[in-house]
């Protein structure tokens, strides 16, 4: 597991070669975005990854960096590498169920960005405001729900 010591950004978690085939693969799917966005996202994406490493309680992205996430999810073996050099146990994603699906454990229990910014600034990771202002996506993330979690 590695320690977290002002890394200042998340982009530095990953290689360089990881970072630009995520980086097109976000602007590819989402032609919408605008050019600077899918490297910011996806550094935001990784910084948040690494901040649930050490988390202490459940932490959410904004929909924008959730696609970040996303991304790093489709990459399997990096992504289960990753998690396991960074946190030392899989980080999962754990989607809050539907209105019309029956939850199937405890409530789960929601991350207001204003927490998960600061988590990530205590950190050490440098934040980019203008993509955590909106809401957080519609999933539990690292803690609450997930099954290995280390605070379950």
């Amino acid at each position: 597991m590695l320690t977290i010591d002002r890394v200042g950004t998340g982009r530095a978690l990953v290689s360089d070669e990881l970072f630009a085939q995520m980086t097109a693969r976000i602007a590819h799917d989402r032609p919408e975005l605008a050019p600077d966005l899918p490297a910011r996202i996806l550094d935001q994406a990784l910084a948040f990854l690494g901040t649930c490493a050490t988390a202490t309680g459940p932490l959410g992205p904004s929909d924008l960096v959730d696609i970040g996430w996303h991304t790093f999810i489709l990459h399997t073996r990096e992504y289960a590498d990753f998690c396991q050099r960074i946190a030392g146990w899989f980080i999962h994603h754990q989607p809050e169920p539907t209105s019309e699906e029956p939850p199937s454990g405890p409530e789960p229990i929601g991350a207001p960005i204003s927490r998960t910014v600061a988590a990530i600034t205590a950190a050490g990771f440098a934040v980019d405001h203008e993509l955590w202002g909106g809401r957080v996506a519609d999933c539990t993330q690292c803690h609450a729900g997930c099954t290995d979690s280390p605070t379950r």
